[in-house]
């Protein structure tokens, strides 16, 4: 992991909706390079919390710096354009669609003819073929519909399209969720590719075992207060889950009831 200065901070961090406080003075960071693994079981706020880092909600209390520098985000926009890419669980695809048009999504090269111009799809097949096989995706074709694709390729082409367009932070939420085992594999590998390559990622998770695999760095989030941060090494796999569960909270609880939980 390096020592960088972050590309993002999140410095205390609240977030009201009306009487419902989801984040109570949260502070975050991703440096290049690394992995940083935001755990929470449902309801701990990481919905929220990626939401405000990509742009989508304000806060209303705290302060984001991006490279140094104070920010707001008034769009998630503006965000993208800083390059904070988010890939979200929906994964925003047409399912009929091509591989090659789902990558692209409005943005395909273009030719001229005359006062005319055209999408360029010789140029836009071969960049997508060359994206993918990047991470470890080989495709049968571009035309290949992206429906036909597991579900781990899809976010691998999710992932793809983001590092393509210039992320330098990419914010991934559940994206192993719904996967089996082999694919979550691919998708972890991804993952660890995209890091390698510099980008600082944010892996959202409620999945102790798939973040300690990637993971440089581990906060955990519960009722939208940070527990704490600990480095690869300095935390099991246990021990984060046991702060997941609210650990403490049972073992106080136990002690009450006597020993019975």
């Amino acid at each position: 992991m390096t020592e960088t200065q972050p590309i993002i901070e999140m410095r205390d961090i609240e977030k009201h909706f009306g009487p419902v406080i989801a984040l109570n003075g949260v502070s975050f960071d991703i440096r290049a390079g690394e992995c940083h693994c935001l755990l929470g079981d449902n309801g701990a706020g990481k919905s929220t919390f990626i939401k405000t880092m990509s742009g989508v909600h304000k806060p209303n209390a705290g302060e984001i710096l991006f490279e140094g520098k104070p920010l707001k985000f008034d769009s998630p926009r503006d965000a993208m354009e800083a390059g904070i890419a988010t890939v979200y669980q929906d994964l925003a695809m047409i399912p009929l669609m091509s591989v090659t048009r789902n990558f692209w999504m409005g943005r395909e090269p273009e030719f001229r003819f005359g006062p005319l111009r055209f999408i360029d799809f010789k140029k836009a097949n071969r960049i997508t073929m060359e994206e993918m096989q990047r991470m470890g995706i080989h495709l049968r074709e571009p035309e290949q519909a992206v429906g036909t694709l597991s579900g781990g390729e899809r976010q691998t082409v999710a992932i793809a399209r983001a590092v393509h367009f210039g992320a330098k932070v990419l914010i991934l939420d559940e994206p192993t969720s719904a996967l089996g085992v082999r694919q979550t594999s691919n998708v972890l590998a991804t993952i660890d590719r995209v890091r390698k390559e510099g980008i600082g990622v944010v892996f959202i998770t409620h999945n102790v075992r798939h973040a300690h695999a990637v993971g440089d760095r581990f906060t955990v989030l519960n009722r939208g207060k940070t527990l704490g941060t600990a480095a690869r090494g300095e935390i099991s796999a246990e021990e984060l889950q046991d702060m997941m569960a609210g650990g403490q909270e049972l073992a106080e609880l136990e002690g009450s009831l006597g020993g019975t939980v």
